[in-house]
């Protein structure tokens, strides 16, 4: 028997994919370009935006007959034993394969924003606490994990990272996004992209883009970013994940900029990320996406033009389920409407990936390999790591923390005691568990109070919860009063608790109108800094809170991002002391709940001045952290080089830990722009290293810039590198500067391309001599 030369894994993808495209039916190619979603709830209590409006019943066993592109959330849906649900998707994969005339599978895809969002899967810290950590090394091992997981029952994709940079922390989907800064998501999201794809599965950056500036913090508003925000701030990311993170799909974001629906923006699908960037992979359309531009965007009055619309700018796959691409998109064909070029273009990208994941290969076999464990001893090690390395310490004025073994200690608050406090809204627990409330967890999460008592057995531990989450009631503030006036110290536990669509205080849909604790959280906290016992404040939230009301008030304050499973006892380490603090704030903390909704990134006229009565000056600023012991920064005189436009420059410092215990530094190199022909931040960030030092020990750190760093998009829309003065400043954090470098650039301007520099590398060796800062050290 003669094989098909698309079944021939001998030849290049590009001739099977043509050859098996020549042999389909127009409505076999159409099957490529959607999913199915089995089980979608439909009473209004969905995982996605309009789900209840959006899901149509479809017939499993018709639908099949000509092949189809993607199965949708096989695990992610309701709680499945995960042996079972491989199981369930290895035959689900067999009968899609037999009902077609090709043979042809699914990609099965999945979310996985904080892992594997399956049951019984760990749940890893949130995309914030990523930032936290300032560790794109750990992350990548993390996203490994993950995408072995992944692979283990059959998975194909996963629909993570999210690279949106945060620029109202207002939204509720803060606690999805890495951090404030395009460079800092950039680094740690393409990390995060090498690991999923190391293990095989192809990531998907999601949104592309600029769902993060939507107007007033609401998801899904319309975004009135301009130009140059979009090109300098928004999109870096993504390209950073593309150079070099090697993703295979993007997904397309839900709102329009300047009334143009990125679902059917040619511009960003079609001459920037594949004519600029050369991306040859897949764009998928984020949940009912296409579909939303005929419902929500209102610019096609059919779904055959939605289909028109979203495939003419590049959109390739149509999620979660079939609606547009399905009977109306061929029927549209049939009629002339849409030429059959466009279903043409986009099929072959998907049997492309299909033919590189091994889909079109007749070997391939839906079975899996092994026994199955979601989460694996080494899953829960790591997800502790990554924890401990992201929690903030914010201060700690008078050194009460850590906390001393023997103390007597009121933990009062309402996420001291609930384990769902640790996790954000893509946790399978909080995202599809809260639905099945007679169904376990599926796996183990301490409580913050349970660890705390765990770490200090010695320590007398009452407890009182004192409030709701968001409930008004305070009738409970009387009984927190009374543990904390019996203690030596109280902790309170205050934060979020996550959701979707309303159902929390954070996660998508739940965006807030200012940066208030939520419900009366904040009026337990001035009742108890009024009791005269000193309060330590821990938060376990998905943003930032304005914390300028106990500014002097507090006797310590700990930040954590939704630290996942292993959360409750990297707190706790860090308050008891086994874990000395090393996080550094991927976002500003407020001072004021008003929130004065900017980031850091601000040109001198979004800073504080006297022509404004409003004050946006940070209470903690972004790269802030504390720890618990000495760190001492030296040769930190400022310095002046002069180099051309295009030649690199070493700028480095000195760490010492002159304290008595290990200890973890992140340096932060900033540029700071004088004058350039279009506004500028007035720092921004360009380059981190962390690093961690024994007593005694000293390590120099080096930064290799490069003009290209210092690139902008211009007025007429080009990037530019600009001759003249520059400052790269060495910093703990945006605003604490140790060490400037003065450069003067010289030589012609330049426009940089694709293919300039974007990382500023650093390394870290033995301190040198003086006069030595600028030797090759990499």
């Amino acid at each position: 028997m003669t094989t098909a030369p698309w079944r021939d894994p001998a030849l290049p993808a590009e001739a099977r994919v043509d050859d098996l495209l020549s042999r389909m039916t127009l409505e076999e190619k159409a099957a490529q370009l959607y999913g199915v979603w089995v089980g979608a709830a439909t009473d209004g209590d969905g995982v996605a935006p309009h789900q209840d409006e959006m899901t149509a019943d479809f017939d499993w066993d018709e639908v099949i007959t000509r092949g189809l592109g993607q199965l949708t959330r096989s695990f992610g849906t309701a709680p499945v034993d995960p042996a079972l649900g491989a199981q369930a998707l290895a035959r689900a994969q067999r009968r899609i394969s037999e009902a077609g005339r090709f043979g042809i599978p699914a990609v099965a895809h999945e979310e996985c924003l904080a892992g594997f969002t399956a049951w019984g899967a760990t749940a890893y810290p949130v995309p914030l606490a990523w930032g936290a950590s300032f560790d794109p090394d750990l992350v990548e091992e993390m996203a490994h994990r993950i995408g072995r997981d992944l692979a283990s029952v059959g998975v194909h994709q996963g629909l993570a990272p999210v690279l949106d940079v945060v620029r109202d922390l207002r939204w509720g989907r803060v606690e999805e996004t890495i951090g404030e800064d395009p460079y800092l998501v950039g680094t740690i999201g393409a990390a995060y992209v090498r690991g999923l794809e190391s293990a095989g599965v192809v990531a998907t950056l999601k949104h592309f883009a600029g769902y993060a500036a939507s107007a007033g913090a609401r998801n899904l508003a319309p975004v009135r970013a301009g130009v140059r925000e979009f090109a300098d701030i928004t999109l870096p990311p993504f390209e950073f994940a593309l150079r070099e993170g090697g993703a295979r799909s993007v997904m397309a974001a839900y709102t329009d900029t300047d009334g143009v629906p990125a679902s059917a923006d040619p511009y960003l699908l079609t001459e920037v990320l594949r004519e600029q960037w050369k991306f040859d992979g897949t764009v998928v359309s984020d949940y009912f996406g296409v579909g939303f531009l005929q419902t929500l965007h209102r610019v096609a009055g059919t779904e055959a033009g939605a289909a028109h619309a979203a495939l003419a700018a590049g959109l390739d796959v149509e999620l979660p389920t079939v609606r547009c691409y399905g009977e109306p998109l061929v029927e549209a064909v049939r009629a002339g409407d849409v030429p059959e070029s466009l279903v043409d273009r986009a099929a072959a990208r998907v049997l492309r990936q299909k033919c590189e994941l091994g889909l079109l290969d007749e070997d391939w076999n839906p079975e899996p390999a092994g026994p199955i464990d979601l989460d694996s001893a080494a899953n829960r090690a790591l997800a502790r790591r990554l924890a401990e390395k992201s929690v903030v310490l914010l201060s700690n004025p008078d050194g009460l923390l850590p906390l001393a073994p023997d103390t007597r200690i009121a933990v009062v608050g309402p996420r001291a005691a609930d384990a769902l406090a640790m996790l954000g809204c893509y946790s399978f627990p909080s995202h599809v568990g809260t639905h099945h409330p007679d169904k376990p967890t599926g796996i183990e999460i301490a409580t913050l109070l349970e660890s705390l008592r765990a770490e200090l057995p010695d320590a007398k531990i009452t407890f009182t919860e004192g409030c709701d989450t968001t409930g008004p009631d305070t009738s409970g503030f009387a009984e927190a009063v009374a543990r904390s006036a019996e203690a030596d110290v109280c902790v309170a536990v205050l934060g979020d608790r996550a959701g979707l669509f309303g159902r929390g205080t954070s996660g998508e849909g739940c965006d807030v109108g200012d940066l208030q604790l939520p419900g009366v959280q904040a009026q337990l906290l001035d009742t108890l800094t009024a009791t005269g016992t000193p309060v330590v404040l821990v938060l376990l939230t998905g943003r930032p809170y304005a914390l300028g009301r106990w500014r002097d008030q507090l006797a310590g304050t700990v930040q954590a991002f939704f630290p996942g499973e292993e959360g409750g006892p990297a707190v706790a380490g860090v308050l008891a002391g086994r874990v000395n603090p090393s996080g550094r704030l991927p976002v500003s903390v407020p001072q004021d709940p008003g929130g004065q909704p900017w980031t850091y990134l601000q040109p001198p006229l979004g800073l504080a001045g006297a022509v404004s009565s409003l004050d946006p000056t940070p209470l903690h600023p972004f790269g802030h952290g504390l720890g618990y012991t000495d760190l001492t920064w030296e040769d930190t005189e400022d310095r002046h080089a002069e180099i051309t436009t295009d030649e690199s420059y070493d700028v480095s410092v000195t760490v010492r830990n002159t304290g008595s215990r290990e200890g973890t530094e992140v340096v932060q190199l900033y540029l700071h722009d004088p004058v350039a022909r279009v506004t500028r931040p007035d720092v921004r960030l360009i380059g981190y290293h962390r690093l961690t030092l024994a007593p005694g020990e000293a390590r120099r750190v080096s930064f290799r810039f490069h003009p290209d760093l210092s690139a902008f998009t211009d007025r007429a829309g080009r990037r530019v590198v600009e001759p003249g003065a520059l400052e790269l400043r060495l910093s703990r954090s945006s605003t604490d500067t140790r060490h400037t470098t003065h450069i003067t650039l010289t030589g012609p301007e330049r426009h940089p391309g694709p293919d300039r520099h974007l990382r500023c590398d650093s390394t870290e060796t033995e301190p040198q001599t003086r006069g030595a800062e600028n030797d090759a050290a990499f």
